[in-house]
């Protein structure tokens, strides 16, 4: 089967354990929810802001509110699904928490753009503040402020944005 047969696979199985956690604390799937959660799992590569979301869901729902995609984002970063990420922009970003936190974010400051750094380099660490503090890490983020490569060819530097 072709890459969007799998993708499709991917956003339903994901989609099945998003459901069971909600029904776990005694939330519904409403069609707002399962809709915006799709999106989500569509574009798992992006950095989506809840504007983003509001934008994508009202080309399948044109009657969701704005308030709707709030709600459901806190809802489901409350319920751990979604991790809230700030990148300087003013605007919070979501991503899923299926994937693993090893991952680390590059922050162009020229452009914005928002590339992910898969390798995680704060594990040896992670297990020594545990050794020597008892302290279980679950989670960290790391964010790296720079130039893109892009922003770093181009001829005249452009005035940083943050």
């Amino acid at each position: 089967m072709g890459r969007k047969g799998e993708k499709g696979r991917l956003v339903e199985r994901n989609l099945e354990a998003i459901l069971a956690r909600l029904q776990e604390r005694d939330y519904k799937l409403t069609p707002q929810r399962q809709l915006v959660v799709q999106t989500l799992l569509r574009y798992p590569e992006k950095h989506l802001c809840a504007e983003d979301v509001y934008h994508l869901v009202r080309q399948e729902n044109p009657d969701i509110g704005l308030a709707t995609v709030y709600r459901t984002l806190d809802l489901l970063s409350e319920l751990e699904v979604l991790r809230k990420i700030e990148f300087g922009d003013g605007r919070t970003r979501y991503e899923l928490r299926e994937q693993a936190h090893h991952h680390h974010h590059l922050i162009c400051t020229a452009c914005g753009k928002v590339e992910e750094f898969g390798e995680d380099l704060l594990e040896a660490l992670e297990e020594q503040v545990g050794r020597q503090t008892g302290f279980r890490v679950t989670d960290h983020q790391v964010k790296f402020y720079g130039l893109c490569s892009a922003c770093q060819e181009a001829p005249a530097q452009r005035e940083e944005a943050f």
